[in-house]
């Protein structure tokens, strides 16, 4: 078992890595009580070497971890990498690229919505995943061998998972399928954290420019403050609050300490008063410049039926084809369609408008009909009326 705690380790460690046509990744790190991500580990295994990297050593230059990761001759094989790369980002200042995503590779594959490692490791790997390790405390030092044990195990049995699933996704021609979904993967724009966009994260339903406007301040107001104290978001105010707030957009002490879900010893201290204050900005705002909910369409009485049948005919499309239904088509991409021909959905554009979308709108315009016949959904052809 490798264990790289001091730079020149590292540094020859990545040369060795750079030969290499892949590597599999993998990271260990706690955020419970934080707002950035504390990395404690790094997992890196190449054709036939693994190392678990310990960025918490004290000294260690993780320069060559990074120059390994922005390699464009090496693959990078993650596995649910959104997190890993938000990390690598933070620490290292870019994204790893290429990367390629297991989890999106098996979604494609068959292997159903956001399937696990575990459930890849056993069936591509015939291995099996100690789960008694996985909310373990990383930061702790040191180590113990299971613990290293268990972080090695998800790399290096991911690197079978990686040439099982390259294999099918080259038999079925769909390696463009999972290029798309990794070109948004190597976006910075996806991990960038905005205290102007912040308001978005709460998912609000009111479109009231007022509400708007003051769920924008005090929302960007916590996003600040809380990468500025390095705390979770809502260990310095819940969600709730927060969209309480913004509704009823209090403007006194007396008036804030009504927030149910904030305390009065909060309402009354140093974050109240940073609260109002937030308040005071949202209102004093121009109501049209207040930010805008996204467009979903409103959904016409009568085509709930229509959307019913979609998600029928989607599941049935996506089973005949051996791809996850979430990486098609969601609710609300139905519901678009349902309203509109044109709708600006993923759905009705290159692969996945090959696997449904087409179908969807020769179903919605009636030249394609649903029948049940021996216990199976089949598609039927119709004259349009």
């Amino acid at each position: 078992m490798t264990v790289i705690t001091d730079s020149p380790t590292l540094a020859d460690f990545c040369r060795r890595m750079s030969t290499e046509v892949f590597v599999t990744v993998d990271t260990e790190f706690m955020r419970d009580r934080t707002y950035w991500p504390d990395l404690c580990l790094v997992q890196v295994a190449g054709s036939d070497a693994a190392a678990a990297i310990d960025p918490m050593a004290e000294g260690i230059d993780l320069a060559p971890l990074f120059e390994l990761l922005a390699n464009p001759q090496v693959l990078k094989v993650f596995h649910a990498a959104r997190q890993d790369l938000e990390i690598f980002f933070l620490q290292g200042g870019r994204l790893p690229a290429p990367i390629f995503d297991s989890q999106v590779a098996a979604m494609v594959c068959g292997f159903g919505d956001s399937v696990s490692y575990e459930t890849l490791a056993a069936r591509l790997a015939g291995a099996r995943i100690d789960k008694s390790f996985r909310f373990t405390d990383w930061s702790k030092r040191p180590l113990s061998d299971r613990q290293l044990t268990y972080a090695l195990g998800d790399v290096t049995h991911l690197r079978l998972i990686y040439e099982k699933l390259s294999k099918r996704l080259h038999a079925s021609e769909r390696e463009r399928w999972v290029d798309e979904e990794m070109a948004i993967l190597t976006d910075p724009a996806t991990y960038r954290l905005e205290p102007e966009t912040a308001w978005m994260r709460l998912k609000p339903r009111s479109g009231s420019p007022k509400f708007l406007n003051v769920l924008k301040s005090v929302a960007a107001w916590r996003e600040t403050e809380a990468q500025r104290r390095n705390l979770p978001r809502n260990r310095l105010v819940r969600d709730e609050a927060l969209l309480e707030i913004a509704a009823q957009a209090p403007s006194t002490v007396a008036d804030l300490s009504r927030t149910r879900t904030l305390s009065r010893g909060t309402a009354e201290g140093v974050v109240g008063e940073a609260l109002l204050a937030a308040v005071a900005r949202g209102l004093a705002t121009p109501l049209d410049l207040a930010p805008k909910l996204a467009d979903r369409p409103e959904v016409p009485p009568g085509r709930g039926p229509l959307i019913d049948l979609l998600k029928v005919l989607l599941k049935l499309k996506c089973e005949a084809h051996h791809v996850a239904q979430k990486l098609v088509a969601t609710t609300a991409d139905l519901e678009a369609i349902a309203c509109s021909d044109e709708a600006a959905v993923a759905a009705l554009h290159g692969w996945r408008r090959d696997v449904f979308g087409n179908d969807a709108l020769a179903l919605k315009q009636g030249r394609l009909g649903l029948t049940a016949a021996r216990d199976a959904i089949r598609l039927v052809p119709l004259e349009p009326s």
